[in-house]
Protein backbone atom coordinates (compact mmCIF):
# COMPACT_ATOMS: atom_id res chain seq x y z
CA UNK A 1 0.00 0.00 0.00
CA UNK A 2 1.40 3.43 -1.13
CA UNK A 3 2.23 6.06 2.12
CA UNK A 4 -0.42 8.32 2.53
CA UNK A 5 -0.02 12.14 4.54
CA UNK A 6 0.33 11.87 8.18
CA UNK A 7 1.49 8.02 7.59
CA UNK A 8 4.79 7.33 9.52
CA UNK A 9 7.59 6.93 6.94
CA UNK A 10 8.87 3.37 7.08
CA UNK A 11 12.63 2.95 8.36
CA UNK A 12 15.06 0.77 6.59
CA UNK A 13 18.58 0.30 6.11
CA UNK A 14 20.21 0.68 2.91
CA UNK A 15 23.72 0.58 0.60
CA UNK A 16 24.28 4.32 -0.18
CA UNK A 17 26.94 6.64 -2.29
CA UNK A 18 27.88 7.23 1.08
CA UNK A 19 28.05 3.87 2.98
CA UNK A 20 25.46 2.03 4.88
CA UNK A 21 22.39 4.24 6.81
CA UNK A 22 20.05 3.63 8.93
CA UNK A 23 17.59 6.14 7.91
CA UNK A 24 15.61 6.58 10.80
CA UNK A 25 19.62 7.39 12.34
CA UNK A 26 19.99 10.03 9.42
CA UNK A 27 16.81 11.72 9.34
CA UNK A 28 17.89 12.63 13.69
CA UNK A 29 15.93 15.93 14.58
CA UNK A 30 15.68 17.32 11.16
CA UNK A 31 13.68 17.31 7.85
CA UNK A 32 14.34 15.18 5.12
CA UNK A 33 13.43 15.38 1.21
CA UNK A 34 13.83 11.54 0.08
CA UNK A 35 12.93 11.82 -3.59
CA UNK A 36 13.50 8.72 -6.36
CA UNK A 37 15.04 8.71 -10.08
CA UNK A 38 14.35 6.06 -12.51
CA UNK A 39 17.36 5.01 -13.01
CA UNK A 40 21.42 6.48 -13.05
CA UNK A 41 22.30 8.08 -16.42
CA UNK A 42 19.29 9.92 -17.35
CA UNK A 43 19.23 13.10 -18.49
CA UNK A 44 16.42 14.97 -16.24
CA UNK A 45 17.41 13.79 -13.44
CA UNK A 46 20.58 14.53 -13.89
CA UNK A 47 19.57 17.91 -13.80
CA UNK A 48 18.02 17.80 -10.49
CA UNK A 49 20.53 16.16 -8.57
CA UNK A 50 22.85 18.62 -10.08
CA UNK A 51 19.89 21.53 -8.86
CA UNK A 52 19.30 20.20 -5.52
CA UNK A 53 23.34 19.93 -4.73
CA UNK A 54 23.53 23.76 -5.57
CA UNK A 55 20.73 24.78 -3.08
CA UNK A 56 22.40 22.72 -0.37
CA UNK A 57 22.57 25.84 1.63
CA UNK A 58 19.26 26.30 1.49
CA UNK A 59 17.87 23.15 3.03
CA UNK A 60 20.79 23.15 5.74
CA UNK A 61 19.23 26.33 6.70
CA UNK A 62 15.72 24.98 6.88
CA UNK A 63 17.24 21.64 9.34
CA UNK A 64 16.61 19.45 5.65
CA UNK A 65 18.87 16.81 4.69
CA UNK A 66 18.02 15.31 1.34
CA UNK A 67 19.29 11.63 0.17
CA UNK A 68 18.02 10.30 -3.02
CA UNK A 69 16.94 6.97 -4.52
CA UNK A 70 17.19 4.71 -7.52
CA UNK A 71 17.29 0.76 -7.78
CA UNK A 72 21.02 0.67 -9.65
CA UNK A 73 23.61 -0.01 -7.55
CA UNK A 74 26.16 2.11 -5.99
CA UNK A 75 28.69 1.63 -8.31
CA UNK A 76 26.78 3.04 -11.00
CA UNK A 77 25.80 6.10 -8.34
CA UNK A 78 29.41 6.84 -7.90
CA UNK A 79 30.46 7.38 -11.62
CA UNK A 80 27.04 9.14 -12.03
CA UNK A 81 27.91 11.64 -9.36
CA UNK A 82 30.96 12.44 -11.04
CA UNK A 83 28.80 12.60 -14.58
CA UNK A 84 26.77 15.59 -12.11
CA UNK A 85 29.47 17.08 -10.70
CA UNK A 86 31.13 17.73 -14.08
CA UNK A 87 27.87 18.93 -16.18
CA UNK A 88 26.14 20.56 -13.32
CA UNK A 89 29.44 22.15 -11.91
CA UNK A 90 28.29 21.27 -8.40
CA UNK A 91 29.27 18.85 -5.62
CA UNK A 92 26.92 16.21 -5.04
CA UNK A 93 27.01 15.81 -0.72
CA UNK A 94 23.73 14.05 -0.10
CA UNK A 95 23.64 10.48 -0.62
CA UNK A 96 21.62 8.31 -3.32
CA UNK A 97 20.86 4.77 -1.86
CA UNK A 98 20.92 1.51 -4.20
CA UNK A 99 17.43 0.23 -4.00
CA UNK A 100 18.32 -3.12 -6.14
CA UNK A 101 15.74 -5.36 -4.20
CA UNK A 102 13.06 -2.44 -4.55
CA UNK A 103 12.44 -3.05 -1.15
CA UNK A 104 12.07 0.59 -0.11
CA UNK A 105 10.83 1.61 -3.13
CA UNK A 106 7.57 -0.83 -2.58
CA UNK A 107 7.33 0.33 0.71
CA UNK A 108 7.33 3.41 -0.66
CA UNK A 109 4.78 2.87 -3.25
CA UNK A 110 7.64 4.44 -5.85
CA UNK A 111 6.63 1.65 -8.02
CA UNK A 112 3.87 2.58 -10.64
CA UNK A 113 4.00 -0.06 -13.13
CA UNK A 114 1.61 1.60 -15.81
CA UNK A 115 3.40 4.91 -15.59
CA UNK A 116 6.86 3.72 -16.23
CA UNK A 117 8.54 0.89 -18.09
CA UNK A 118 11.76 1.86 -15.73
CA UNK A 119 9.83 0.78 -12.60
CA UNK A 120 10.38 3.52 -9.54
CA UNK A 121 8.96 6.93 -10.87
CA UNK A 122 10.08 10.16 -9.76
CA UNK A 123 8.43 10.15 -6.51
CA UNK A 124 9.08 13.20 -3.65
CA UNK A 125 8.24 12.90 0.40
CA UNK A 126 9.30 15.18 2.92
CA UNK A 127 9.37 13.88 6.27
CA UNK A 128 9.27 15.98 9.45
CA UNK A 129 11.65 14.64 12.15
CA UNK A 130 8.72 12.76 13.75
CA UNK A 131 8.99 10.59 11.31
CA UNK A 132 5.70 11.57 9.73
CA UNK A 133 5.48 12.34 6.08
CA UNK A 134 3.92 15.65 5.09
CA UNK A 135 4.37 16.10 1.88
CA UNK A 136 4.29 13.05 -1.41
CA UNK A 137 4.71 14.36 -4.97
CA UNK A 138 5.16 12.15 -8.13
CA UNK A 139 6.39 13.57 -11.35
CA UNK A 140 6.38 11.66 -14.85
CA UNK A 141 10.07 11.32 -16.01
CA UNK A 142 9.32 13.94 -18.68
CA UNK A 143 9.05 16.84 -16.42
CA UNK A 144 11.41 18.10 -14.27
CA UNK A 145 10.51 19.03 -10.51
CA UNK A 146 10.37 22.64 -9.37
CA UNK A 147 12.89 22.81 -6.42
CA UNK A 148 11.86 26.40 -6.04
CA UNK A 149 8.34 24.64 -5.13
CA UNK A 150 9.59 22.40 -2.67
CA UNK A 151 11.17 24.84 -0.53
CA UNK A 152 8.76 26.96 -0.90
CA UNK A 153 6.35 24.17 0.91
CA UNK A 154 9.12 23.32 3.66
CA UNK A 155 8.68 26.64 4.41
CA UNK A 156 4.66 26.17 4.84
CA UNK A 157 5.01 23.12 6.59
CA UNK A 158 7.73 24.32 9.13
CA UNK A 159 5.71 27.43 9.97
CA UNK A 160 2.63 26.02 10.35
CA UNK A 161 3.80 23.40 12.26
CA UNK A 162 4.82 25.66 15.02
CA UNK A 163 1.54 28.68 14.76
CA UNK A 164 -1.88 28.35 14.33
CA UNK A 165 -2.63 29.21 10.53
CA UNK A 166 -2.16 27.79 7.21
CA UNK A 167 -1.01 29.90 3.80
CA UNK A 168 -2.37 30.60 1.07
CA UNK A 169 -2.86 30.01 -2.24
CA UNK A 170 0.98 31.34 -4.03
CA UNK A 171 2.03 32.01 -0.63
CA UNK A 172 5.85 33.38 -0.39
CA UNK A 173 7.70 33.93 3.05
CA UNK A 174 7.17 37.18 4.53
CA UNK A 175 3.48 37.37 3.13
CA UNK A 176 -0.05 37.27 5.07
CA UNK A 177 -1.60 33.68 6.24
CA UNK A 178 -4.42 32.37 6.81
CA UNK A 179 -5.21 31.88 10.71
CA UNK A 180 -6.50 28.68 11.20
CA UNK A 181 -10.65 27.73 11.68
CA UNK A 182 -10.01 26.42 15.01
CA UNK A 183 -8.98 30.09 16.51
CA UNK A 184 -11.37 31.80 17.74
CA UNK A 185 -12.31 35.32 15.98
CA UNK A 186 -12.15 36.90 19.60
CA UNK A 187 -9.22 35.23 20.35
CA UNK A 188 -6.80 36.17 17.34
CA UNK A 189 -6.26 39.87 18.72
CA UNK A 190 -4.31 38.18 21.57
CA UNK A 191 -2.86 34.98 19.67
CA UNK A 192 -1.60 37.40 16.52
CA UNK A 193 -0.80 40.55 18.02
CA UNK A 194 0.53 42.11 14.84
CA UNK A 195 -2.80 42.82 13.83
CA UNK A 196 -5.48 41.06 10.97
CA UNK A 197 -8.06 41.47 8.88
CA UNK A 198 -11.61 39.85 8.07
CA UNK A 199 -12.28 39.07 4.62
CA UNK A 200 -15.23 36.47 5.54
CA UNK A 201 -16.40 34.89 8.79
CA UNK A 202 -14.15 31.89 7.70
CA UNK A 203 -11.41 33.80 5.94
CA UNK A 204 -8.93 35.60 8.53
CA UNK A 205 -5.71 36.93 7.33
CA UNK A 206 -2.64 37.47 9.82
CA UNK A 207 1.13 39.20 9.35
CA UNK A 208 3.52 36.13 9.02
CA UNK A 209 3.88 35.25 13.01
CA UNK A 210 7.64 34.73 12.82
CA UNK A 211 8.68 37.57 10.30
CA UNK A 212 10.23 40.47 11.27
Amino acid sequence: MSLRLGDTAPNFTAQTSQGEINFYDYVGDSWVVLFSHPADYTPVCTTELGKTASLSDEFAKRNVKVIALSVDPVGKHEGWIQDINETQGVEVNFPLIADESKEISNAYGMIHPNASDTLTVRSLFVIAPDKKVKLIISYPASTGRNFQEILRVIDSLQLTAKHSVATPADWQQGEDVVVANSIKTEDIPEKFPKGHRIVKPYLRFTPQPDSE
